[in-house]
């Protein structure tokens, strides 16, 4: 947790409302293997982070919502009776979740809410899970729904679905609501069954890498791609009706069925059928403590993401080709749904200070854009902050 933020929140909370707050925290999230692959009914190898959205907030006897961004410095007044889509974007994710509770039947007042936070925002770190998983949590507890996480999670999902216009998979919220300290969940995005696998590293750090580039590509090609991999799905079906996602494709069945009416979508789906296998085998590796094998799956990911699904782009490229090879440096891949964001990399401690400053140099040079690097650690997900 971030004392300051805390300290400053409920500051800024009293100043603009005259009464104690209730806070919460929400994690944003790494994903170490399993890109794209939520939305397949595949498994994720996520982890929640020490960056989070905070969430300061009471309840109102009428039916005003307040919500202040303080990263934006922005206001949003709305009514709770006719919760809608907003243009004011960063409160359509508080707006979603309030959406997706009355519709369950929940009954709601108004409320007041600030918003601050530390997951840097357009870097592939899931800043938007992180604000819904927070503000459903809020609104969960000041109202005493009696809602568990398993079921705020897919809510939260249909709410970016509904109110922000992204198709994501379970993933992000998951990952958000149900981190555990030094362990990755293995999730199985169709059953939603999740396993803590412990993420020993021995002497290695999460290290992130924030392109600073967000293309405009990312939101209408993460969807295209979904409904790729969706027709490669009927394309099976028609002689196989028990497949129900690519979760249960083989290679063969892509080669026969896919690759000769549609090429670039047998291209696409390759990439997750391929991802879900390495994903598996990672789990062993983590099990067994072979941080070597594990970032050598990381580099064929990304390889996989750039050459097949064709989500990443050259700043991303050259954050994981310059780190190739280096000294210290296991396993890097880029992080999220493409065209900008992070790259994730597996990194000796006592090698980071040297990368940081060479790759740095270097894509201010090649790309004329800043480089900024974070270490994450893993923390535990979606809880009030006492």
């Amino acid at each position: 947790m971030n004392p300051k933020i805390i300290l400053n929140i409920k500051t800024s909370f009293k100043e603009k409302f005259r009464e104690e707050p209730v806070i919460f925290r929400s994690p944003g999230r790494v994903n170490i293997l399993g890109e794209h692959t939520d939305y397949n009914e595949g498994f994720v190898l996520p982890a929640s982070i020490d960056k989070n959205i905070y969430i300061a907030i009471s309840k109102r006897t009428d039916h005003v919502i307040n919500l202040y961004a303080t990263d934006f410095d922005e206001v949003f007044t709305g009514d709770i009776t006719t919760v809608q889509k907003s243009t004011t974007q960063w409160a359509n994710y508080v707006l979603g979740v309030a959406d997706q509770l009355q519709k369950k039947g929940h009954t709601l007042t108004g409320f007041n809410a600030v918003i601050d936070g530390d997951v840097p925002i357009g870097a592939g770190l899931s800043s938007s899970a992180a604000l819904e998983c927070a503000a459903i949590f809020a609104l969960n507890n000041i109202f005493q729904l009696g809602l568990s996480n398993i079921d705020m999670v897919p809510m939260a999902q249909k709410a970016e679905h509904e109110f922000a216009g992204v198709h994501c998979g379970i993933m992000d919220q998951f990952a958000s609501m149900y981190g555990k300290k030094d362990h990755v969940i293995k999730l199985d995005c169709r059953s939603l069954v999740y396993e803590y696998v412990p993420f020993k590293l021995e002497g290695y750090k999460i290290l992130l890498l924030n392109s600073n580039v967000k293309h405009n590509l990312a939101s209408s090609e993460y969807n295209s791609r979904r409904m790729q991999c969706e027709k490669a799905v009927s394309l099976i079906q028609q002689h196989h009706p028990e497949v129900k996602s690519l979760r249960d494709a083989s290679m063969d069945m892509l080669k026969q069925y896919v690759e000769p009416v549609d090429p670039l979508v047998c291209k696409r789906s390759t990439y997750v059928v391929q991802e879900n296998e390495r994903l598996l085998g990672a789990c062993e590796d983590l099990k067994n403590a072979d941080i070597m094998s594990l970032g050598a799956k990381m580099y064929q990911t990304h390889l996989g993401l750039k050459d097949l699904y064709e989500v990443s782009c050259k700043e991303l490229d050259f954050l994981v080709d310059f780190v190739k090879g280096k000294p210290g440096v296991a396993g890097s891949r880029m992080m999220g749904g493409g065209f900008g964001g992070c790259t994730i990399n597996l990194v000796k401690e006592d090698a980071i200070e040297t990368l940081v400053k060479e790759i740095s140099f270097a894509y201010e040079e090649t790309v004329h854009l800043p480089l900024t690097a974070y270490i994450a650690t893993i923390e535990n997900g979606t809880d009030i902050c006492t």
